[in-house]
Order: C-alpha cells, then sequence, then structure tokens
C-alpha cells in the first residue's frame, strides 16, 4: 500500500478541534496520509477561552517544509491559518517554487469563538501571494467577505458575485460556506469561473462547529490528491463535515468539535 501524502500548512489548536490536528485528522478518515508544517501556535485561557497566538520563526517553516517538499513529496498540500503578513509572503513563494499539484487555501481569518479577524492586513497578502497559485479557495461568509470587498449578503445572488469577485484574483475555483447567512438552509457554492454548482441543505441542529472549515478543506485536499475534480473534492468535503456536525459535541462550556471518528463510510 502506497497512499497518497498530502501536506497541511496551518496553526495548532492545542484543544485538538481544528487547525493542524482537525486537518491530520480528516487525512487519516480520508485515507491519505498526512504531513504537517506548523505556522503558529495556538492557546486559550481556560477562563474566558481567549486566544494567545504565537507566530513560527519563518525559518523553522522553511525547515519543517523542506522536509517535505523536497524530502519525502506531497500529492496536494493545504494551507490554514498564517498569521502574518511575512509569513503569507513566504509560505506562497516556497508553495510557487515546489509547484504542487493540488494547493487549496483556507484562508483562515478568526479563531472559532472570537469575531475580530486576527490580523485583518493579511487579506491582502492572501490575494497576492496565495490565491494565484491555488487550485481551490474556500472561504466562510466573514471570509469571502473581505477577499471579495463586498459588504454584507443578503441573497444567493451576493454570494454568486463574491465568488466572480475572488475567482477574478486568479484563482481556479472558488467555493463559499453560507451556513449562517440563511436562516432556513444552509449554503455552499461551488465556482469554477463559469459554472456555479449549489448545495441547499437544511441546517443541522447544533452550536458546536469548531475545526468544521479546516476539516472541510483538509478533505478537499485529500480527495484532490486522491485524483478527484474539484467538484466532486467539494459535494465529499460537504458530506464530510455535515456527518461530523451531526456527531460533534461540547468540549467544555466554550468549545465543541465536530467529530471525525469513522465518517468516511458511506460518503
Amino acid at each position: 500500500m502506497n497512499p497518497k501524502r498530502v501536506l497541511t500548512i496551518a496553526g495548532s489548536d492545542c484543544s485538538g478541534g481544528a487547525g493542524i490536528q482537525a486537518d491530520l485528522k480528516t487525512f487519516q478518515e480520508r485515507d491519505v496520509y498526512g504531513m504537517s508544517v506548523v505556522t503558529v501556535l495556538v492557546a486559550m485561557n481556560p477562563k474566558d477561552w481567549n486566544h494567545v497566538v504565537v507566530p513560527v520563526d519563518t525559518q523553522m517553516i522553511k525547515t519543517q517544509f523542506e522536509t517535505i517538499l523536497p524530502g519525502i513529496g506531497a500529492d496536494a498540500a493545504k494551507t490554514g491559518m498564517l498569521p502574518t503578513v511575512e509569513i503569507i509572503e513566504f509560505v506562497g513563494a516556497l508553495l510557487a517554487k515546489a509547484k504542487v499539484k493540488h494547493l487549496v487555501i483556507d484562508p483562515v481569518m478568526v479563531c472559532k469563538g472570537t469575531s475580530q479577524p486576527l490580523f485583518p492586513e493579511n487579506t491582502t497578502a492572501m490575494i497576492r501571494h496565495l490565491l494565484p497559485i491555488a487550485e481551490v479557495v474556500t472561504p466562510n461568509s466573514f471570509e469571502a467577505l473581505q477577499l471579495s470587498g463586498m459588504d454584507d449578503f443578503s441573497s444567493e445572488a451576493d454570494l454568486l458575485e463574491a465568488a466572480k469577485r475572488i475567482h477574478a484574483h486568479g484563482v481556479k475555483n472558488v467555493v463559499i460556506k453560507a451556513a449562517r447567512i440563511f436562516d432556513d438552509k444552509a449554503v455552499d457554492l461551488f465556482f469554477d469561473g463559469k459554472n456555479a454548482t449549489w448545495l441547499r441543505q437544511s441546517k443541522i441542529a447544533t452550536k458546536w462547529t469548531h475545526g468544521a472549515g479546516c476539516s472541510f478543506s483538509a478533505c478537499i485536499a485529500a480527495e484532490l490528491g486522491k485524483g478527484a475534480t474539484p467538484e466532486e473534492a467539494f459535494k465529499t468535503a460537504n458530506a464530510f463535515v455535515r456527518a461530523g456536525l451531526r456527531e460533534s459535541f461540547a468540549l467544555n462550556q466554550h468549545v465543541g468539535p465536530i467529530y471525525h471518528k469513522a465518517l468516511a463510510k458511506g460518503l
């Protein structure tokens, strides 16, 4: 057996629900071999869950990256939290040089449990250094607003307009996850520059959604690495995360993750 190899370049969530930890769990569930480059360490104050964010030195990021590329090789890669403009530019240059066949950008802008962007100035750097080299970008509705320059979403037409604007930045395929925009449905949009594919589904009754975005983008990367088309990977990731949401649970009074155990069955 020689499984496909998929790399995540993201932050470490010591609670285990998101970031590198969620990505590696997802890779395992999707039957690929997971590898990681840690870009930032994230810890939480147990009293109020305020986040402590400590970026990793760029030289250490480079050393980790070179362990994988060229040291091992990867069939696909994804990014998660890249906490500074310097790190975004640095990782973008590493990825451009490595020419990874399949690259998924998860444009993480906030930590779960917070409402403000960690580093608002990162949006421009993502647009310049990551989107032009990516096969898929997977913003949630908040991130899609930042990347598109729009003020608000109130309709599916708004989501499609945002996807078109984001696609114009050079990325091949745009996925917008719009779980919180509509009261009566969860909507995911896939746009390849010409055609739009919509997944309109009932909402799953849970407030425990920690790691959903990370798992979604990691699943897309895993499926691309195994040979799926971007649209096929999008549909699998949607089913994968919805299954995880059905099994989500409270980790403590502040946060609860989606559950990754045995979710590959039947997808």
